[in-house]
């Protein structure tokens, strides 16, 4: 069989979508990327467990390395499996991680009573979600006591170009500089943009009218309010209002496009430099 090639100063099975080095001029530890990337993938599967082989195949990394890091990660909390031992899956340990992100985010934690005071004005489900490379991740969400949406849990990722939260953060950059995947774009529902000049045609009436509106793009049945919230420049984190079509009605789009402005301008007249807070990156 032959060797797959692999880009200067990359790192043979660091898996698809991790970066290859920590920074200009910095080599990539081969055994951290692969760790990193095999965690990445359990997570992705989320409840459909993975074989050995398929890891390995997935990873290009040989059988026998695979099965000794999963032992390890078993042994450490981050992996778990079956009784077998044949299936792998996410281990608890990272939930662990995942929470500390959220509980050291000062952000998170001011904004988190305006997303209340939103959901209590409106009786929607109202989001906050971060950019992550061509994804947004939910940190905080508020559900609506008249419907539910898996969809928004947190820790969840979207596409970027798929949704309210997205499009509110796409259009705080020039068009040439959108964080999108090199491939086709995908499709959540009939309603995704998947045509780029159709999205960028829309992010230009996002930036004239100052918020996202998503119609049935992320969820079916679902319609969305993005607002990008600029205490960054350009924006990383939008607030945004989920309403079922069923019963979104011209008044009630409008109510909410008002109430989640106030809490947009509020926020942001909120988030200054805290005194000795790191300046993440």
């Amino acid at each position: 069989m032959a060797q797959s090639e692999t880009a200067p100063g990359a790192v043979p099975g660091a898996g698809p979508g991790v970066d290859s080095g920590a920074g200009a001029g910095v080599r990539g530890v081969k055994s951290a990327l692969r760790t990193v990337a095999l965690l990445e993938l359990l997570a992705e599967r989320a409840d459909r467990p993975a074989r050995l082989d398929e890891l390995a195949e997935e990873l290009r990394v040989p059988r026998s390395s695979m099965y000794q890091l999963l032992r390890t990660l078993v042994d450490c909390g981050w992996v778990r499996t079956d009784t077998t031992g044949s299936l792998y899956g996410i281990g608890i340990r990272t939930l662990l991680t995942g929470t500390s992100y959220l509980d050291g985010d000062a952000r998170v934690r001011a904004i988190r009573p305006y997303l209340d005071e939103a959901s209590d004005a409106l009786g929607e489900t109202i989001h906050l979600a971060r950019l992550d490379g061509p994804h947004v991740v939910y940190l905080a969400t508020r559900e609506s006591h008249e419907y539910l949406r898996t969809i928004s849990r947190v820790g969840r990722r979207v596409p970027v170009h798929a949704g309210a939260l997205g499009k509110a953060l796409l259009a705080e950059r020039l068009d040439g500089e959108l964080p999108l995947p090199d491939g086709p774009l995908e499709s959540c529902t009939p309603s995704t943009h998947t045509d780029r000049a159709a999205l960028i045609a829309d992010l230009g009436r996002v930036r004239e009218r100052g918020y996202a509106i998503d119609r049935e793009e992320t969820v079916t049945g679902i319609a969305g309010f993005g607002f990008a919230l600029r205490y960054d420049a350009p924006a990383v984190d939008a607030i945004s209002c989920s309403v079922p079509v069923a019963r979104l009605t011209d008044a009630h789009q409008s109510r909410v496009v008002s109430v989640m402005q106030e809490i947009q301008t509020k926020i942001e007249s909120l988030q200054s430099p805290v005194s000795g807070a790191p300046d993440w990156r």
